[in-house]
């Protein structure tokens, strides 16, 4: 195996992830000083934070839709343009709309990124890494929270246009992102989808060697062939055959209850969260960065164990230990103790469980759950989804943590998370080492022993 090259593949599309992070977690430093400029009510705060999570459910839409047509890699290069643009939009705008509007478009890149980034990786992947390269895609969306929040502490103090310069810093890396892409090839799926069996092969030789590569080639053309729809079919059509749709339910649960556990709220209102604790703006701020190389280090114990221990049982366990430690702040509210390093202590350890366990497996099972035929329009439900539940969550969350109160708020939390490691355990198949044609094979025909699907 070429694990270098496969590592620089996984790396370069993951790439995208690093800007999902920068561009979803810049707003947790950004927001206070945008809700000082331009004078925001709580709910216009909540739409400042949740514009660009609106854009997203576009953004995944439109990127399942024309992937499976126009290729990853095409797709993926569109995207960087895109971030690159809307990173100088949202820092130069002058008004509030013009600031919605940027966030949205960019939006729009985050949510094609959020499909079409994690689907590359696994298509290019070895079974025996896909999870550990599917890693790569978290830790790089967890290296832009980080990044983002060094880069909003170290410009808090730079005068009254500080937000701007924080939101134009994306330029950047938006624009690595374009150069690497553009020299990456496309991924041998599609390639034989499309007819360029030579290209597949050549790649797929370069990556393990030519004996597996003609066996993959040879079970991906038989996975077209038994899966293709009929000519007179749509790909949106095909994906109510009978192992698509138990997929599809699955996966959109999957998307519901990630977001409805909170993980973005405690990301996008770390800072409103520990000043509510007691905390003052620069000490809330400094937290943040304790949060972000919190979610790095345990993003990093995902890469070595998401491949030895399995998808399901990572779940089960990171989703028990998420609800273990929002029962903790719940008890913190409610015992009159939510103040100080208690808070801190609850927030990175259910972030540790998080990071290490839920995170990565959610963006490394998506995409493997699904046929190659119709992976790229299949992936839109749940992708979408997760954007939509994404951004009710982040846009109501000040209303609910200050008018319905901190209890209410994190008790909710906890009981969704606990209901995710219950529905993991009863539905979903574990997916570690298996080639993608044959995990297609569970949905049609599941086996009991490993957990029968809806």
């Amino acid at each position: 195996m070429n694990l270098r090259y496969v590592i620089f593949l996984a790396c370069t599309a993951a790439l995208g992830g690093l800007l999902f992070g920068f561009d979803v977690a810049i707003i947790t430093g950004a927001g206070p000083f945008l809700v000082q400029h331009f004078g925001l009510s709580e709910i216009g705060k909540g739409w400042a934070y949740s514009s660009l999570l609106f854009g997203c459910v576009l953004g995944a839409f439109f990127a399942g839709r024309y992937t499976d047509r126009w290729g990853r890699k095409r797709m993926l290069v569109w995207v960087a343009v895109l971030f690159a643009l809307t990173s100088v939009a949202t820092a130069a705008a002058p008004t509030f709309t013009l600031f919605i509007a940027a966030r949205f478009l960019g939006g729009v890149a985050v949510g094609a990124v959020s499909l079409l980034s994690p689907m590359y990786v696994a298509e290019v992947s070895p079974p025996s890494i896909r999870g550990r390269m599917g890693s790569f895609y978290q830790m790089s969306i967890i290296t832009g929270i980080l990044v983002s929040y060094c880069i909003n502490y170290l410009l808090r103090n730079s005068g009254p246009a500080n937000w701007r310069w924080m939101f134009l810093t994306g330029a950047a890396p938006s624009l690595l992102f374009l150069v690497l892409i553009s020299l990456a090839p496309e991924t041998p799926r599609f390639l034989v989808r499309i007819g360029k069996t030579r290209e597949a092969f050549d790649l797929l030789e370069r990556i393990e060697n030519d004996e597996t590569a003609r066996r993959e080639i040879a079970n991906i053309a038989d996975a077209l062939r038994e899966t293709r729809p009929a000519e007179t079919r749509t790909l949106w059509s095909s994906l109510m055959r009978p192992g698509v749709r138990r997929a599809l339910i699955a996966s959109a649960c999957l998307a519901f209850l990630i977001h409805f556990s909170g993980i973005n709220t405690v990301i996008d209102y770390a800072p409103s969260i520990f000043q509510s604790a007691g905390w003052n703006v620069d000490g809330a701020l400094i937290s943040t960065f304790f949060v972000g190389a919190n979610n790095f280090l345990f993003t990093l114990v995902a890469f070595w164990i998401i491949d030895r221990y399995g998808r399901k049982p990572l779940y089960i366990v990171g989703s028990l230990g998420m609800a273990a430690a929002l029962g903790g702040l719940l008890i913190a509210v409610v015992a009159g103790h939510f103040h100080g390093g208690l808070v801190l202590a609850l927030i990175l350890l259910y972030l540790a469980f998080f990071a290490s366990c839920v995170g990565p497996v959610f963006w490394t099972l998506v995409p493997e759950i699904f046929p190659s035929d119709v992976r790229g329009t299949a992936m839109t439900v749940p992708v979408l989804l997760q954007w939509v539940a994404n951004a009710i969550v982040v846009l109501y969350f000040p209303v609910a943590f200050d008018v319905m109160g901190k209890a209410f708020t994190f008790g909710f939390l906890a009981a969704v998370s606990l209901l995710q490691a219950i529905f993991t355990w009863r539905f979903l198949p574990e997916t570690r080492n298996k080639p993608l044609e044959e995990i297609e094979q569970y949905w049609v025909a599941p086996k009991r022993d490993s957990g029968q699907p809806v």
